[in-house]
């Protein structure tokens, strides 16, 4: 069973689980400075704590309407490969554990989520789709160039 502790957050109309000993902080993002060139799903930089954080649109690098939903003021702040990140979410729910493993995605999703989600997990506080932070934060549109 996954006991493990999880962040649940909303991005574009979805619950999803984050595993809490990959989120080091929730913040509030006051200033995104913008960088040229790049991608969209990139807002820009931000500090915290004299360290840069790259802002990452979460709605954007999933391919959704960044418009469609309300944007929190509130980012969850990880480490991927070395390098900090501050994903930009709709809203952060709860901290809570698991009650059972991550079981296989149903469909109807669809491909944006089949990308960066890994499982559907059951929670305290209902089902969220569990999320691969390194495929959350990687260029889409470089992946599916790849493809």
């Amino acid at each position: 069973m996954m006991k493990d502790l999880l962040l649940i957050a909303q991005i574009a109309g979805r619950r999803c689980a984050f595993p809490a000993e990959e989120v080091q902080s929730a913040i509030e993002i006051s200033t995104i400075t913008p960088v040229p060139g790049a991608p969209d799903y990139i807002s820009g930089i931000t500090a915290m704590r004299s360290q840069t954080l790259t802002v990452i649109d979460c709605r954007r690098a999933l391919g959704f309407d960044p418009d469609q939903w309300a944007l929190d003021h509130r980012a969850i702040v990880v480490a991927v490969d070395g390098y900090s990140y501050a994903l930009r979410i709709d809203a952060i729910e709860d901290i809570t554990g698991g009650v059972a493993e991550p079981e296989t995605i149903p469909g109807g999703f669809g491909p944006e989520w089949s990308r960066v989600a890994t499982g559907l997990v059951e929670t305290r506080t209902g089902p969220a789709l569990l999320i691969d932070l390194a495929a959350l934060i990687a260029d889409p549109d470089a992946l599916g160039a790849a493809a």
